[in-house]
């Protein structure tokens, strides 16, 4: 089954809230190397005038791709997740995610097209907190890889 390119332009409701917290923010900065104490240390994270330990930049492809997952589990899109290859990731931020941050994510699918026998899907979510405040937004190109030859 082909990629439904009448997904383009389709918006999902945003997640459920993904609740940002200290550990998982100092696990994530561990995994990547982080050696900035924001990520891992309170008293420096507020001398630095944030609230609580902030997240690495990346932090936000956990939430992104939870995102993500709504539009690659739909049936009707036509996505065999075995032939899925992450091509790219962008990210604006528009503050840091914070440890208590209660984030919610509304995945637009922004394009649907065909090149050289694979599909190209280009996805921006829309990382808020509950009160509508902007956080991300997080843009991602996912190749489907066509049938084998």
């Amino acid at each position: 089954m082909p990629i439904n390119a009448q997904f383009q332009g389709r918006v999902y409701p945003p997640t459920p809230p993904y609740i940002v917290s200290a550990a998982k923010i100092r696990e994530f900065a561990e995994a990547v190397g982080s050696t900035d104490l924001s990520h891992t240390d309170a008293e420096v994270a507020r001398s630095r005038g944030y609230a609580d330990v902030i997240a690495p930049p990346t932090f936000a492809v956990l939430i992104a791709q939870q995102c993500d997952a709504q539009l690659i589990s739909d049936p009707e899109a036509g996505i065999d997740f075995s032939r899925v290859v992450h091509g790219e990731q962008k990210f604006v931020h528009h503050r840091p995610l914070t440890a208590g941050d209660a984030v919610l994510g509304t995945l637009h699918v922004d394009s649907v097209r065909q090149a050289g026998g694979h599909a190209m899907v280009t996805t921006r979510t829309e990382l808020t907190t509950e009160a509508g405040e902007p956080l991300c937004t997080a843009t991602s190109t996912l190749v489907v890889r066509g049938a084998d030859e």
